[in-house]
């Protein structure tokens, strides 16, 4: 696997509306395909979430943008930092991967996985995490292939789930 040589990474901004449009782009492709649930983002979501993101300090983003393609915006990790209580530091969760279609194979979420480790590590972040579905294997081969793994504490008790509960 190849490298993108024209890819550009940046740190989103949020107020740029180059940046939104990519954000909100990407995000709704994600949504679509089935890894993202199979349906696109309401209208709602479209028009509010580039300024919903500004708001909450707490949040960044890394986008990639193919040069070589007029800038064409190719990849997007949404971030939220959280904290761990065990080492009274912030930890960075990464909440969305994104890539396009036309681009997957091409070690661009490892190159913006990369910046958000950078990222994360000015934050004084003591750990990133992330959550996967089982049936995305080239997404858990990645994760797995840059160091990620199982949540566990006490391997006798297993591993952690990730689980949800909608308000």
């Amino acid at each position: 696997m190849s490298r993108t040589p024209n890819l550009r990474l940046c740190r989103a901004a949020y107020t740029n509306p180059i940046h939104a449009s990519a954000l909100v782009g990407l995000l709704d492709a994600y949504a679509q395909d089935p890894t993202g649930g199979g349906e696109p983002l309401s209208a709602f979501t479209k028009a509010n979430l580039p300024a919903a993101l500004q708001a909450r300090p707490t949040i960044f983003s890394v986008l990639a943008f193919d040069d070589a393609q007029a800038g064409l915006p190719v990849g997007l990790v949404n971030c939220v930092e959280g904290f761990s209580t065990f080492a009274c530091q912030p930890l960075v969760n990464i909440h969305d991967v994104v890539v396009a279609a036309s681009h997957r194979g091409l070690r661009i979420a490892e190159q913006m996985l990369a910046l958000v480790e950078q990222l994360a590590r000015e934050r004084g972040a003591c750990k990133l995490t992330l959550e996967v579905l089982s049936g995305n294997a080239p997404a858990a081969k990645l994760y797995r292939r840059i160091g990620f793994d199982n949540y566990q504490l006490e391997p006798s008790m297993g591993h952690a789930q990730f689980m949800q509960k909608w308000l």
